[in-house]
C-alpha cells in the first residue's frame, strides 16, 4: 500500500536569513567577494529575492554585526575552541561568527541563536558533524556575555590598518577612527531641492553639508520621494568634492570614474553638462537608471579613462579607484577584503588617472581629485608628486566656507580630508561620514 504523501515542514523561522548571511560571510572570507556585490545587481545572492523585508533587514545586520566585530568575534570563539575552527568544514567558522554576533550584540534570544546555530551547522554536510560543537561553544559564549563584553578590548581592525593610522595621525585618532567604523551608520541621502522638508518626511535631520540623514529601515524604494526621484543615497562626505567645483551651470563638466553616480547627479542637479564616464557598461547602466528616476541627464561613455579622448573641459571631477579604507563604516567588508599590498597598484593607477586627466582641460579650468581613502599614499603624496612632476597646475587651496565653516575638514594645504569620527552626535548613529581626501587644482598653462 503506498504511503501518504506529507507535505513539507516550514522551515524555522529567521532560519533562510541566517543560511544567506552564513552564505554571504562564506563568500567574503573564501572567495573574496564584496558584500554589496552580493546584496545587488546580477551576482546578488539568489535567496534574497524570497526573504520577507523583516528577514532580509536582519540578514544584512547579522552581516554587518559580525565584519564590524570580526576580530573580537574571532577572539572570544578562539578561547572556547583548543583546537581552531575546523578546517575541513570552514562554514562551521560563518555559522559560530553569526550566533555568537547574536548573542553578543543583537536582541536575539540566546536559546534561539543558539538553536538556529546548531541547526544550521545540521543541514551542512561537512559542517553537521560539529553541530555538538557548535551547540558548546555557542552555550559558553552566552554563559560568559558578561565578562566578555567588559573585558574585550576592541580588534576590529586589521593591525595592518591600526599601524598605518596611527603613523599618519597618530593613536588618539587611530583609535578614534576604528571606535567611528564600530558603529552602524545612518542613511545619508542628497536632496534635489529643499532639504528641511525632505528631513522631515524620512523622519530625519540636515547635516551640516546639507545632506538629509535618516535612521529609517527598511527597504530603500520604499522611503517616501524615492519614487519620485526626489534624493539619491550618498555619504555626507562623498557629497563635498563635487560642490568643490563651485558653480557649474551650462559648464562641461567630466565626471571621471563615475559609477555609482552620485556624484554625477550633484553636477547634472546643479545645471551643469555632464559627461559621465566609465570602465564599467553594466555600473553605468545603473548610473543611467538612476539618472532616469532623478530626472537629470548625463552623457554615459563607457570606455578607460586612462585611454579616452573626447575634447577639453571646464571642469573635471577625478574620483578614483582607491582603497576604500574611508567607508569601513558603510562598507564593513573593506578591512577584510584589502591588503596593504594592493596599495601598490592603486597608486601607480591614480598617477596615470591624474596624469592623464590634467591633459583633458582647458586652460584655467578646474580639477577636482578625490579618494574615498585614509592613506596618505591615495590622498596628499598623490597631489604633492603631481605637482613636483607637472608645472601646468597648481594647487586652488580650499577655503572653510567652502566646507560649510568646518575648519577642521580642511588640512595645512587646503585640502579636504575628512575622518570617520568628524560630525559627532551624543547618539552615535547620527554622527559620524566617510573618510575622504580631495584637493583641487587649476591648469595654469
Amino acid at each position: 500500500m503506498p504511503r501518504p504523501r506529507t507535505s513539507p515542514q516550514p522551515e524555522v523561522p529567521g532560519l533562510a536569513a541566517r543560511r544567506i548571511a552564513v552564505d554571504i560571510l562564506d563568500a567574503v572570507f573564501r572567495r573574496r567577494i564584496a558584500l554589496d556585490e552580493q546584496l545587488s545587481g546580477r551576482a546578488a545572492h539568489p535567496g534574497l529575492a524570497t526573504l520577507a523585508d523583516r528577514d532580509r533587514a536582519l540578514m544584512r545586520r547579522l552581516v554587518a554585526t559580525v565584519l564590524r566585530r570580526l576580530g573580537t568575534l574571532r577572539h572570544v570563539l578562539g578561547g572556547f575552541l583548543e583546537k581552531g575552527f575546523p578546517a575541513e568544514a570552514p562554514r562551521v567558522e560563518s555559522i559560530l561568527l553569526v550566533g555568537a554576533a547574536q548573542i553578543l550584540w543583537l536582541d536575539v534570544p540566546d536559546h534561539a541563536a543558539v538553536d538556529l546555530s546548531v541547526r544550521l551547522a545540521q543541514s551542512d554536510r561537512r559542517a553537521g558533524r560539529y553541530a555538538g560543537l557548535v551547540n558548546a561553544v555557542l552555550r559558553r559564549v552566552a554563559q560568559n556575555r558578561a565578562t566578555i563584553m567588559a573585558d574585550t578590548i576592541s580588534r576590529d581592525t586589521p593591525d595592518w590598518l591600526l599601524k598605518r593610522w596611527t603613523k599618519t595621525y597618530g593613536a588618539d585618532i587611530a583609535r578614534a577612527i576604528a571606535e567611528a567604523n564600530g558603529h552602524e551608520p545612518a542613511l545619508d541621502v542628497s536632496v534635489k531641492q529643499d532639504p528641511e522638508i525632505w528631513a522631515e518626511h524620512l523622519h530625519g535631520r540636515v547635516v551640516a553639508t546639507g545632506t538629509v540623514r535618516t535612521l529609517a529601515h527598511g527597504a530603500i524604494s520604499l522611503l517616501p520621494g524615492f519614487t519620485e526621484g526626489a534624493w539619491w543615497v550618498q555619504d555626507a562626505a562623498a557629497s563635498i568634492p563635487a560642490h568643490l567645483l563651485g558653480d557649474v551651470r551650462d559648464r562641461d563638466v567630466l565626471d571621471l570614474c563615475a559609477a555609482p553616480g552620485g556624484k554625477t547627479a550633484q553636477l547634472a542637479n546643479a545645471g551643469a553638462r555632464v559627461v559621465a564616464l566609465d570602465r564599467s557598461a553594466p555600473r553605468l547602466t545603473r548610473l543611467t537608471e538612476n539618472l532616469a528616476r532623478l530626472s537629470l541627464k548625463a552623457e554615459t561613455i563607457a570606455a578607460d579613462a586612462l585611454e579616452w579622448q573626447g575634447g577639453l573641459f571646464d571642469a573635471i571631477l577625478l574620483d578614483a579607484p582607491c582603497s576604500s579604507t574611508g567607508t569601513i563604516r558603510r562598507h564593513p567588508d573593506v578591512p577584510w577584503l584589502k591588503a596593504e599590498a594592493d596599495l601598490v597598484q592603486l597608486t601607480s593607477l591614480q598617477h596615470r588617472l591624474l596624469d592623464h586627466a590634467v591633459t583633458l582641460l582647458k586652460p584655467g579650468a578646474t580639477i577636482v581629485y578625490c579618494v574615498c581613502s585614509l592613506e596618505p599614499e591615495e590622498g596628499a603624496d598623490q597631489i604633492n608628486a603631481l605637482l613636483a612632476r607637472n608645472t601646468t597646475v597648481a594647487r586652488k587651496p580650499i577655503t572653510a566656507p567652502e566646507v560649510f565653516d568646518r575648519a577642521e575638514f580642511l588640512t595645512a594645504d587646503g585640502d579636504l580630508r575628512t575622518l570617520p569620527q568628524y560630525l559627532p552626535d551624543p547618539e552615535p548613529q547620527w554622527g559620524g561620514l566617510d573618510g575622504f581626501f580631495a584637493a583641487r587644482l587649476t591648469r595654469i598653462g
